[in-house]
């Protein structure tokens, strides 16, 4: 069974010791029911499709809870993309403005601030569990799901816990309850023995009573990172791995019997320099063996995936590991990084980046894009060999490799008669010059002199691409009519605007 992991300093102290940091009060109920808001949030998301602008406002309801320092805690989905924020009390029809001061996509976690924090003179804040809870252990969910619009409390059990995928290639704990969970839910707490468990983040649609709880561990982690301002996220290893349960793999490999462990079939770098190596065995982390399913004993009465020990032993991005390479045990350091290094990566709540040139919308191909493309669209080109999908999850092959792709469908103009529309196709060289990124790409046309300006496409299997030739003079006027005609302000996202404008003197 192959084994694909997905994804600063790391302030978190063992399973065992962590009770030392809570010598906190049980609250009960309905303490814990003041403690508890509900969330109003008018997103609106970057339109991905036509980049220099956003879809429509959505107004989005989720919960949250007082956590100390005068926070909230939340989910990042909850608050995403907001341009406006309100934090409703439990028993009060005052909604009192908010602003996001810290999220994490990847592990959908938020920290609100209130413009006005007398709110919490007079409450206190929902105390940290001090350790995982087990399997039935029972948990009291509060929050504003649907159906209503006062304060919901459902009661469940801890069916499950699991180091498992997040999101954006990210590993974290997660704990499976029973309780009903439906929107609106989400940011709400889980509450065991007074003390805050989890927080809710999700639920599956078509299956009754399952639903998923972030633990107090990923939390305190969050909080630590975020304490300087700023997310970095959680380190993780990238190498494709497998488990040597086989025995003539094992027999390949010299592995003694009682050794386990996961083999490394391709590591995340093919530098020399790179400590891990192909058929390597990683035996333990941070001291701690690793079994022949690929999973550690971290509780008497709880295994998990060999991965979670990377956020318990990594330091300064480094991680300490036991190896056997032919035969022979090693001590390693590798490097754990917060992200992986994609030529299309993620937006992370950034705005996408586009230059409009002509009737044509270019990008920076993003993970975020795809996505909104749909699954039949991925399906296709996949089999069309397009790039965007083809070289999807690849790493960049240099320091600022961007595939850059015809984003939006073109504007109709006299220009583009008797050319096909390249929506979704990535451009390959402009002017016979190859495209590195979206501002290099910008540089070529900008220093371009010749009278005519021609863009190559990528091939893909099966469809004909188009080259478009077109007149410099004729796109440089399409440009300004299609954006008065369409009412667009600027060509370009902020960051291209000093590449095109200070050079062009426009």
């Amino acid at each position: 069974m192959k084994i694909f992991h997905t994804g600063k300093k790391i302030l978190f102290p063992s399973l065992v010791m962590m009770g030392a940091l809570t010598a906190s009060p049980v609250f009960s109920q309905d303490e814990v029911r003041d403690l508890v808001v509900k969330i109003h949030t008018t997103r609106r998301d970057p339109d991905l499709l036509r980049p220099w602008t956003k879809l429509n406002p959505v107004n989005v309801n989720g919960s949250g809870v007082v956590i100390d320092g005068r926070r909230i805690l939340t989910n990042a989905h909850v608050v995403q993309n907001a341009s406006q924020i309100y934090v409703q009390p439990n028993q009060s029809a005052e909604k009192l403005t908010a602003r996001v001061v810290a999220i994490a996509e990847p592990v959908d976690l938020a920290i609100l601030r209130l413009e006005d924090e007398s709110f919490f003179d007079k409450r206190g804040f929902l105390p940290f569990a001090a350790e995982l809870p087990k399997v039935k252990d029972t948990v009291n969910v509060y929050g504003f799901p649907t159906g209503g619009t006062e304060l919901s409390v459902t009661e469940g059990i801890v069916s499950r816990i699991e180091f498992t995928n997040y999101y954006q290639f990210t590993m974290a704990l997660r704990i499976q309850v029973d309780a009903a969970l439906n929107p609106g839910n989400s940011g709400g707490p889980a509450v065991s023995n007074g003390k805050l468990a989890g927080l809710v983040f999700s639920n599956i649609p078509n299956a009754q009573n399952i639903g998923y709880l972030i633990p107090v561990e990923e939390i305190r982690l969050f909080l630590d990172d975020v304490a300087d301002g700023t997310y970095d996220g959680k380190p993780q290893m990238y190498d494709l791995l497998q488990t040597v349960e086989n025995s003539a793999l094992r027999l390949r490999l010299g592995l003694p019997k009682g050794v386990g462990g996961l083999m490394v079939t391709e590591p995340y770098s093919s530098d020399a320099s790179y400590p891990l190596k192909e058929w390597d065995v990683i035996t333990s982390i941070g001291g701690q063996p690793i079994d022949n399913d690929g999973k550690v004993a971290v509780r008497y009465d709880l295994r998990l995936s060999a991965f979670y020990l990377i956020q318990r032993h990594a330091k300064n991005g480094a991680l300490g590991l036991t190896l056997q390479r032919d035969g022979q045990p090693l001590r390693v350091t590798v490097p754990v990084l917060p992200r992986r290094d994609l030529v299309v990566p993620y937006l992370r709540n950034q705005s996408p980046r586009y230059f409009i040139y002509g009737s044509l919308v270019f990008c920076s191909a993003t993970q975020d894009y795809i996505e909104r493309l749909g699954n039949q669209w991925e399906l296709f080109h996949a089999r069309q060999g397009n790039p965007l999908m083809v070289r999807r999850y690849d790493k960049a092959a240099f320091a600022g490799e961007e595939l850059v792709v015809a984003c939006s469908p073109m504007f109709p103009h006299p220009i583009t008669k008797g050319y096909d529309d390249p929506n979704g196709s990535v451009v390959k060289e402009v002017d016979g010059i190859a495209v590195k990124n979206l501002k290099h790409f910008v540089e070529i046309l900008r220093d371009g002199k010749g009278p005519q300006v021609t863009f190559k496409f990528a091939r893909m299997t099966n469809r004909g691409q188009e080259n478009l030739v077109f007149h410099r003079r004729a796109m440089l006027a399409a440009t300004e009519d299609i954006l008065k005609d369409f009412g667009i302000r600027y060509p370009y996202s902020d960051d291209i605007r000093p590449v095109w404008e200070v050079a062009t003197g426009r």
